[in-house]
């Protein structure tokens, strides 16, 4: 079996894709929440992809607040616990605030229902998902994604934040490994 280092990638979405289909998300979502929003960015996965996505939100007229929330459920494998964790504290001020979690893929579901109530129980006013890759087949919490980048298979995806075993976050694509 590959190890992180060494398992080959197969782009699925090169950086020219991903960043027009960042700029349309960003229409959708000004569209959709116009005003005052505070993106929360789900750690680490969704970093790059969060960044890209503020500035394009920007360029399409808003001008949004950024805070972070990290959540795990992987660890090193290639497959989730089923159980997330919170690593840190949950950001303070969130009442009465319009939310966007961004997350790098929508997945089982697990960890964006967490982070949904995590939003609800520190009095969030709105809360939406939005998400660079959604897994619909993996779903076993349903979860409404509204803003989705892709669809993709259930493959084991890396890159533009993506990790396997914390390799791979630096590509500017998105592959599957193996």
């Amino acid at each position: 079996m590959p190890t992180p280092e060494t398992a080959p990638v197969t782009p699925l979405f090169d950086a020219p894709t991903i960043a027009r289909r960042i700029d349309g998300m960003a229409a959708e979502i000004a569209a959709a929440m116009p005003g005052d929003v505070t993106v929360m960015v789900l750690l680490k996965g969704s970093f790059i992809f969060a960044a890209d996505l503020v500035r394009a939100l920007g360029r399409a007229g808003m001008t949004p607040q950024v805070d972070f929330l990290r959540l795990a459920s992987y660890g090193a494998g290639k497959e989730s616990s089923g159980i997330v964790r919170i690593i840190g504290d949950v950001p303070e001020g969130l009442a009465g605030r319009r939310i966007l979690l961004v997350d790098d893929i929508a997945d089982s579901g697990r960890s964006l229902n967490a982070a949904v109530r995590l939003m609800e129980e520190a009095g969030a006013a709105e809360v939406r998902i939005c998400a660079l890759l959604d897994k619909p087949s993996r779903r076993v919490v349903p979860v409404p994604v509204e803003f989705v980048g892709f669809s993709v298979d259930d493959l084991f995806v890396v890159g533009y934040g993506i990790d396997y075993a914390e390799g791979y976050r630096y590509l500017d694509f998105v592959g599957a490994v193996g």
